[in-house]
């Protein structure tokens, strides 16, 4: 696609946005446990420096083609990227940082054990590539990240890009480095990510309402830094809106990704708000912008920042990789600021409930049940992301009906303490229905008489075994019918 192709389609996708004014942050009720960061490329180097600098926050990180923490800040920055070799050698003066940083320029480094780490990569990658991927793991690793927590992922014939498994307006080939850099791989990063630092996660929703993409005002979080853009966006699921305990993830772009690079591609077509909007995940998307400024870096000279690239390699201070560094300080204020309605444990609600399944399938319905919550005054049951019950519900277990035969569907629940707060969602339980499912059949009505699902009188069509009118027997009325039985057919359509 030519460049003005791309602009267009990326015009068209992201009209909605455009219109929008920036607002503040809203502040949210988040589950200060349930804290995560990822990115891609230059925005992987900025997730990774954020989860070992603030270990204490982020209880997962995920890294799409990056490298190693700290690698730019002594070598120059050629050397941690283009399939680089890193040595054994150069890692250790990454860890002496790390352990000499550990509790006063970084949170505590024994925290990096408790996280999840999930990474992926492309083999034809060469614009970062494998070896500083593997760097990457053997860093984790060797800061006690256990293999059980780690998820590594290198996608045969990939290349520099954020892989998903649906095809967004404008995406690249996942074979080819070009813009926007996402493409459809037949791998759902964003997914696959998810449920590695949230366990089982509802059904995603593949269209998200555009009311909740919301763009804010980043300026009160960035000191005036030259690489951050003014504005930034945010996910936010109606049932985070409405108060409910969420989970955050931080999703960062990465070179010529940015807003006023891409429009709304990385937002949109990346696949993390569809995975959000059913499962109680608040996303936020800092947004860098382009600067041509010259400005000394760590170890790699005097550059400009002219990619709208994220700070890995120290254009904006010596600081770049740890606390106290301006970006790394703006995405912790805007974390602290969304997070600001919720305490850790549980956003100020009850835990969330456990032993959730599923039992007594018919054709039309399935009971829920769980383990009941000390201090819950009711409980809610979502299928796929939606509410399936109209009251709170009070036992503790819930009979959901109105379903599709031979269909399976996934159910999580929350509880609502004596306020009224709700909790964050429980792990998904899923279940098929019993029963055969509805075949659906197209035709005119001379068609579906001659085919035996309809008989004809008086000049009309009527649906065997129904006996619904379905109007003039003739080449010209279509009709859709549903088979619900041995020769029974009612007018209708196929979930």
């Amino acid at each position: 696609m030519s460049s003005f192709a791309h602009w267009a389609a990326s015009s068209l996708a992201a009209a909605a946005f455009a219109a929008q004014a920036a607002s503040p942050l809203p502040s949210l009720n988040v589950d200060k446990t349930q804290i995560s960061v990822s990115g891609l490329s230059s925005g992987a180097f900025m997730a990774n420096q954020l989860g070992y600098a603030y270990s204490s926050t982020f209880i997962g990180v995920g890294v799409f083609a990056g490298g190693p923490y700290m690698c730019a800040g002594h070598n120059n920055y050629t050397a941690c990227m283009y399939n680089a070799s890193i040595s054994a050698s150069q890692l250790n003066s990454m860890q002496a940082d790390l352990t000499n940083w550990s509790g006063s320029n970084d949170d505590a480094l024994s925290n990096v054990a408790r996280q999840k780490v999930f990474l992926w990569v492309g083999s034809s990658d060469t614009t970062v590539g494998p070896n500083p991927m593997n760097a990457v793991k053997t860093q984790y690793t060797n800061n006690g990240v256990a293999a059980a927590n780690l998820s590594w992922n290198q996608q045969s014939g990939a290349n520099h890009t954020f892989p998903t498994d649906f095809a967004g307006s404008g995406d690249n080939a996942c074979g080819t480095a070009a813009s926007p850099y996402i493409s459809n791989c037949g791998f759902d990063g964003a997914g696959a990510m998810l449920k590695q630092f949230y366990g089982t996660l509802s059904a995603r929703n593949d269209a998200p309402a555009s009311a909740n993409y919301i763009q804010f005002d980043q300026t009160p979080y960035t000191a005036g830094n030259a690489g951050m853009a003014a504005t930034g966006w945010i996910y936010v699921p109606a049932a985070c809106a409405s108060g409910a305990s969420c989970r955050l993830h931080v999703a960062l772009h990465g070179c010529l990704q940015n807003y006023a690079q891409v429009g709304a591609d990385f937002i949109q077509n990346t696949g993390y708000t569809r995975w959000a909007d059913t499962n109680h995940i608040i996303v936020l998307f800092p947004q860098t912008q382009v600067d041509n400024g010259t400005h000394s870096t760590a170890a790699s000279g005097s550059l400009a920042n002219p990619n709208g690239c994220w700070d890995w390699i120290g254009w904006y201070g010596t600081t770049f990789a740890q606390k106290a560094g301006v970006q790394m300080k703006a995405i912790k204020a805007m974390v602290d600021a969304v997070s600001a309605g919720g305490t850790g444990g549980g956003g100020g609600a009850l835990a969330a409930p456990t032993g959730v399944g599923t039992s007594n399938a018919t054709a039309s319905s399935m009971t829920i049940a769980w383990n009941a919550v000390s201090g819950a005054s009711g409980y809610n049951v979502y299928r796929n992301g939606a509410k399936a019950n109209a009251s709170t519900v009070t036992a503790t277990s819930f009979v959901d009906t109105g379903l599709a035969p031979a269909t399976t569907y996934s159910w999580t629940v929350t509880d609502l303490d004596a306020a009224g707060v709700e909790s964050a969602p429980s792990s998904a339980a899923s279940g098929t229905t019993t029963g055969t499912a509805a075949t659906c059949y197209t035709a005119n009505n001379y068609a579906h008489v001659q085919a035996g699902r309809a008989h004809q009188s008086g000049g009309y069509a009527y649906a065997n075994g129904s006996n619904q009118n379905m109007g003039l027997w003739n080449l010209y009325v279509t009709t859709t019918l549903r088979q619900t039985g041995t020769n029974y057919y009612v007018i209708g359509s196929c979930p």
